[in-house]
């Protein structure tokens, strides 16, 4: 695999480096070893799906708080998001700073996403599909979000949004808080 450090410290695009012959090819999409060769953690406690039907949908931004903080590692098998993660860790040099990578189907890399981040996408395509390894079990009552909207983030999405849940669209604005104060 080939871990490239986004401009948000700790945060990785990682590729894979295929073996290819006449069947296809085969690769190695995650190693213990090599996350923590490169600082990152390697625990799944577990594995989520998200499927979307329509192009623009909005799933996030997404994190839970300590003591249940998660890494996450998510690509993209089927069609194409746009992946979205924004640094929430209090005194970070890039706090509320976010970054943005395509993730598809026909490029097999993924985003690493440390704790402390949010997270969310949207579906550059119909029928897209993503895969989430996550270092930590849901814990409801430590899960917060963020508005992709939030001018305070400045996030801008590649398309209009067809489809938002109400609990994602719900969550209040930053309005000059911390994002602790919303804990």
């Amino acid at each position: 695999m080939k871990f490239s450090e986004t401009d948000l410290s700790g945060a990785f695009t990682i590729e894979i480096e295929p073996r290819s012959d006449a069947r296809g090819f085969f690769s190695r999409t995650f190693c213990q070893q090599e996350f923590e060769a490169h600082g990152l953690k390697p625990i799944i406690a577990q594995c989520n799906m998200s499927y979307n039907y329509r192009q623009g949908t909005v799933r996030g931004l997404h994190y839970q708080l300590p003591p249940a903080t998660e890494a996450k590692l998510i690509r993209c098998v089927r069609g194409a998001i746009q992946s979205i993660i924004v640094d929430l860790r209090p005194g970070s040099r890039t706090y509320l700073s976010h970054f943005q990578v395509t993730l598809s189907a026909e490029d097999p890399r993924a985003n690493y996403v440390p704790e402390l981040f949010a997270n969310g996408d949207q579906t550059l395509t119909d029928d897209a599909e993503a895969i989430y390894e996550v270092s930590e079990f849901y814990a409801p009552e430590r899960e917060r979000g963020l508005r992709y909207d939030d001018p305070r983030l400045g996030i801008r999405l590649p398309l209009p949004v067809s489809v938002i849940s109400e609990k994602d669209s719900g969550w209040p604005l930053l309005e000059g808080a911390p994002v602790g104060a919303h804990a």
